[in-house]
C-alpha cells in the first residue's frame, strides 16, 4: 500500500502559477499511490494567490478517475461576491471506501491571533494489510493554543476509533443509517501539522494513551532512525519562507501498523507547492 500526503497551498507553486494537473503529474511521479492525501483545497477563493476561484474538489476530482474521492471542507463561508466558498482536505483512494468521518477540531478563543477552522477527515478503507483508518489533517498555524487542543482531540478520536474497532455493535446493511460498518483500529494520520520535529505538540501526539490503544509513532523514525527529518517546507518559495527549510509535513501509524511501515520518503524535487509531497508505503 503507497500513501501520498501532500499540503497543495491550492495548487500554487514556486512560481506563483496555480496548475492541478501539475500537482496530479509530481503525485504520479513520487509513486504509484494508492492513497493520496491533500491538504489546502479551496472552491471560490479568487483571492488566493494566482487562483482562480474554480471549484478544486471537483477540479481534482476530475483528474483522478478510479479513484473514490473524499472532501472535507474546514472552513465553508459566504463570499463578498455572493455563493459559498469552501477551504480544507481531501483524501482519494483506490482501495474501497467504508465509513468517513469529518471531524471539525477545537478552535479555542483566543483574540488577537489569526485563525481558521481545522478539521481532520477521516475515511476507513479495505487494504490488503487488512482494514485502515486513514486521517488526514492540518493543524493550526499561528495559535499555540489552538494547535495544542487540536493535537489532543486527534488524541481522542484514535481513542475513540480503537475502542469502537473492538466492540461488537449491532446493525447490518439493512438498517439504514443504524449500519454497522468498522471502524479501524490499525491508523494512518498525516497532514501537514504546523509544528516542527522537536516541538512538544509531536512529543504528545506520539505520548501513550491507555493500554487498550496503541499510540501514534512518527514514520520517519521508523524508517530513519536517529536521522533527522528531511525538510518539506520552504525548499523553493523563499518569498513566504526566505530562512532555512524546515519540517511542518508527517505521517504518523499507530503502534500496531510500525512493523508493516517499508518506506518513508521525501520529494525533494517538486516545486508545485511550498510544501513537498511525503510518500509512505507499506507492505
Amino acid at each position: 500500500m503507497k500513501l501520498i500526503t501532500w499540503n497543495i497551498q491550492w495548487g500554487c507553486g514556486a512560481d506563483g502559477r496555480v496548475d492541478l494537473d501539475r500537482i496530479v503529474a509530481h503525485a504520479r511521479q513520487l509513486g504509484d499511490f494508492d492513497v493520496l492525501c491533500l491538504q489546502e483545497v479551496s472552491a471560490a477563493y479568487p483571492e488566493l494567490a494566482g487562483c482562480d476561484g474554480s471549484d478544486q474538489f471537483q477540479g481534482l476530482t476530475a483528474r483522478l478517475p478510479g479513484y473514490t474521492a473524499v472532501a472535507g471542507v474546514a472552513t465553508d463561508t459566504p463570499h463578498s461576491s455572493g455563493g459559498r466558498r469552501s477551504f480544507g482536505n481531501m483524501i482519494f483512494s483506490r482501495l474501497p471506501v467504508l465509513q468517513v468521518f469529518r471531524h471539525l477540531l477545537p478552535w479555542p478563543a483566543e483574540p488577537g491571533v489569526l485563525s481558521m477552522q481545522r478539521l481532520a477527515l477521516e475515511a476507513t478503507l479495505e487494504t490488503p494489510l487488512g482494514l485502515v483508518r486513514v486521517t488526514t489533517t492540518h493543524l493550526e498555524y499561528y495559535s499555540a493554543l489552538q494547535r495544542a487542543a487540536q493535537v489532543e482531540r486527534l488524541r481522542e478520536l484514535h481513542r475513540e476509533a480503537v475502542a469502537q474497532a473492538h466492540t461488537a455493535r449491532p446493525g447490518d446493511a439493512s438498517d439504514g443509517a443504524f449500519c454497522s460498518l468498522q471502524r479501524a483500529a490499525a491508523a494512518i494520520l498525516t497532514g501537514d501539522c504546523n509544528f516542527c520535529p522537536e516541538a512538544l505538540e509531536r512529543t504528545r501526539l506520539c505520548a501513550p494513551i491507555d493500554e487498550a490503544t496503541p499510540p501514534y509513532c512518527d514514520a520517519w523514525e521508523i524508517v530513519h532512525p536517529g536521522q533527522p527529518h528531511v525538510p518539506t517546507v520552504g525548499l523553493y518559495d523563499k518569498v513566504q519562507w526566505p530562512g532555512p527549510p524546515f519540517t511542518f509535513d508527517f505521517v504518523f501509524v499507530s503502534e500496531d501498523l510500525a512493523p508493516r511501515v517499508r518506506d518513508l520518503q521525501v520529494d525533494c524535487a517538486s516545486d508545485a507547492s511550498d510544501h513537498q509531497p511525503v510518500l509512505l508505503e507499506l507492505g
